[in-house]
């Protein structure tokens, strides 16, 4: 079954994105054997506790990370440029939902965009919840510029044992949409992983573009399977067509 028979161009789109979208741009998977998680321990640098007990630790793990977002050699690829030119092209509208907290589907042209797990770019004060653009690297003696408070200063994203953000109005979405698209996702992080049969459970047609299948590739009526700059860019291809027609 091809499931671009079963849609309209009336029929709004939600996508979920996670780290394999972002992956031939250069930055690597949380799961790589060279990635993230590999060369840190989860509860030493992205938790609310860490933060607390020891903050200047966590500050400088998410300080090198912003150095390497802000790297002049990384660029959206193909497959965020095509999403940002869906959502210019689709009738039914288009919304992303990302997991990843770089600014890359923003930079590929995507406007309607919740990032559920943050914004590695700007900060937050843990005190009076202001959110703050541009400050930069962090450290634990810093001020907030709204509240004063000293020490509460925090990257803007979600840690583990966090809610993610903007949580009512993603399954809002899930629930009018005609198809839900995940790329580049491993399947095995909650609440995303359950976005798949929130969206069929009222009606949409589902697809998974990932370089392989995830743990929830079931649930899906259709995968495709490759690089993302590939399978992506091919799939948004078929539905410029369908919205011609």
């Amino acid at each position: 079954m091809n499931i671009l028979d079963q849609i309209n161009s009336s029929d709004p789109i939600v996508i979920l994105t996670g780290a394999g979208i972002s992956k031939e741009s250069g930055l690597a998977t949380f799961r790589d054997p060279d990635g993230i998680w590999a060369r840190h321990k989860i509860e030493d640098v992205a938790t609310p506790q860490a933060f607390a007990q020891n903050p200047d630790a966590v500050l400088g793990f998410y300080n090198v990370r912003r150095a390497q977002m802000n790297d002049s050699d990384l660029h959206p690829n193909a497959a965020h440029h095509a999403l940002g030119a869906l959502e210019g092209f689709w009738p039914g509208g288009v919304l992303v939902v990302t997991q990843n907290i770089d600014d890359l589907h923003a930079r590929g042209g995507s406007k309607n965009l919740i990032h559920m797990h943050g914004e590695l770019a700007k900060t937050r004060c843990n005190d009076c919840g202001q959110l703050i653009d541009g400050l930069g690297d962090l450290t634990s003696d810093m001020t907030c510029p709204n509240c004063q408070a000293t020490g509460t200063l925090r990257p803007h994203v979600v840690w583990f044992g966090e809610m993610p953000l903007q949580m009512d109005t993603i399954l809002s979405a899930l629930a009018d949409c005609g198809l839900f698209m995940s790329i580049g996702t491993s399947g095995n992080v909650y609440p995303a992983a359950g976005f798949v049969q929130e969206a069929r459970a009222h009606g949409a047609m589902t697809v998974e573009l990932n370089l392989e299948e995830s743990l929830g590739a079931n649930s899906f009526h259709e995968g495709r399977y490759g690089p993302a700059t590939e399978i992506v860019t091919g799939f948004v291809e078929e539905l410029k067509v369908l919205a011609t027609e």
